[in-house]
């Protein structure tokens, strides 16, 4: 029954950064927008709805509204995100962030490995947003815990996957980058490490992407494509390790866990990744050198093995271009260059 909770506050959680879009019927009556969303979405108090319309995370015909904004036939409805104040919470702390860029409408931080990036279910403290609020209270005397800001999160990364991720710093460029999320115009590159030598040099991974059936904290592939979220994974080999291979990996869509599963689905799972038996030799030898020298790869990089290197989106304000990249953290450097030397022995031997 614990169980069951839990995974159903999970769900919730992850409820709040789905997107939504409606078309309003023919025969509909003027009526408030916040009136329809409410009577349209399971659990959507009046409040939640008005927060998330003055958040700018509702826009009619490509456009901002406000609560009472009365809807008509044919009205294009996309809404971008409820923000739950129960599962969103932020209380400041005194986090490091490693911030790549700041002004007053976005944030780039590239994110360490074991950290959430936003409070939920056993995760209260110690998150990415933590650290963001104590840093805005800081630098903004004008702040205080009552008006902090409670949008700017439109995308996330895992708790162990280190990399980019931007936040929005006001509502009206929180809209815009959800919509460019939703829209599929964020680059976005990852480079992990992955069992097995890949049999092609680069392709396209399409598979619908669900919760695990019996598993609820983890998710599998469906590439009949009758369940789940449609979600296309784009990936180049950039060197190989006979047992392992470094990918670089570019999303099309933006699914939870998408990388992770779709690596798996074709039996390429990623390294050290625990949830989904990464963490086991699944290639190689059944020599006890091999699998000392896996065992010692595996404390290198405790986690899985996966970075979020680019990011690039327009910026919301400006509309300029905007990209960034990272170095490969040391981890997953020192994890590579473990597997180079090993391949490299092997070649001459």
């Amino acid at each position: 029954m614990k169980e069951e909770l839990l995974s159903e506050q999970i769900e919730q959680v992850e409820e709040i950064y789905e997107r939504k879009t409606f078309t309003i019927d023919k025969g509909q009556e003027p009526l408030r927008i916040d009136k329809w969303i409410q009577s349209r979405l399971e659990n959507a108090t009046r409040n939640k709805v008005q927060n998330a319309i003055n958040a700018g995370f509702v826009t009619v015909n490509n456009k901002a509204i406000k609560s009472n904004y009365k809807v008509k036939p044919g009205d294009d409805i996309l809404l971008l995100s409820l923000i739950n104040p129960e599962y969103t919470e932020v209380k400041p702390e005194n986090i490091p962030l490693n911030i790549v860029y700041e002004d007053e409408d976005v944030m780039v931080i590239n994110k360490p490995s074991n950290m959430v990036v936003h409070p939920g279910v056993g995760n209260y403290t110690g998150t990415l947003l933590n650290g963001v609020a104590y840093y805005l209270l800081q630098n903004n005397p004008e702040l205080n815990e009552d008006t902090l800001p409670r949008y700017g999160l439109v995308h996330r990364i895992d708790k162990n996957t280190t990399g980019l991720i931007v936040l929005a710093k006001n509502a009206d460029s929180a809209a815009n980058l959800a919509k460019q999320f939703f829209n599929h115009t964020v680059q976005r590159k990852y480079i992990a490490l992955v069992w097995g030598d890949m049999e092609q040099n680069e392709g396209t991974i399409e598979a619908n992407i669900a919760r695990h059936h019996q598993y609820r904290k983890m998710f599998t592939a469906y590439p009949d494509g009758e369940t789940g979220k449609h979600a296309i994974t784009h990936y180049k080999v950039m060197e190989r390790f006979h047992y392992t291979t470094l990918v670089e990996c570019v999303l099309e869509t933006g699914r939870t866990h998408q990388i992770r599963v779709h690596m798996k689905h074709i039996g390429h799972t990623l390294f050290n990744d625990w949830e989904y038996g990464g963490n086991t030799i699944l290639k190689g030898t059944v020599y006890t050198k091999y699998k000392q020298f896996v065992d010692n790869c595996f404390e290198v990089c405790g986690r899985c093995a996966l970075h979020a290197k680019t990011l690039g989106f327009i910026h919301p304000k400006t509309k300029k271009e905007m990209f960034f990249d990272t170095t490969l953290p040391n981890d997953m450097l020192l994890l590579i260059d473990k597997w180079r030397k090993y391949a490299s022995n092997l070649k001459i031997n």
